[in-house]
């Protein structure tokens, strides 16, 4: 499960200001790092519509559904933090981490993701990050 998170696919200053675009940026790193094709990014908005991707603690995490699994190509995630909250169905977004997964392999990324951002001493690490590389540093254990 290794690289699943670059330093490239990791965003502190996104530009989104709404959930859609939110999504559709998350979506287009992963499409930009070859992890999937962009149909995948019209799959991420189907699963939002049948179920909020929002997790809490300022998490939101979009994915497609499982009938866009022959758009992954590999397992990876984005990450996107926002400097003002995003209004996701009501409930205030920071982090958006898109996740594609190959051969069900997103649910043991969404596990590693859960860990982090269920402390909320890890959140305000992940808030206060000044780059990339910090954001990189605290979410390292996803690539374990």
């Amino acid at each position: 499960m290794s690289d699943v998170l670059t330093r490239s696919q990791i965003s502190v200053s996104g530009a989104a200001t709404n959930k859609d675009d939110a999504i559709r940026e998350a979506g287009q790193i992963l499409v930009d790092a070859g992890a999937v094709a962009p149909a995948y990014v019209d799959a991420m908005f189907e699963r939002e519509k049948s179920v909020s991707t929002y997790m809490g603690n300022y998490l939101a995490i979009p994915h497609g559904t499982n009938e866009a699994k022959d758009a992954i190509g590999r397992s990876a995630i984005s990450v996107v933090r926002y400097d003002a909250p995003i209004d996701w169905d009501g409930k205030e977004v920071r982090f958006a981490v898109g996740i594609a997964g190959v051969d069900n392999g997103h649910l043991e990324i969404l596990g590693k993701i859960a860990i982090v951002f269920s402390d909320a001493d890890e959140v305000d690490k992940l808030l206060a990050a000044g780059s990339a590389d910090e954001l990189y540093d605290l979410l390292q254990a996803v690539n374990e």
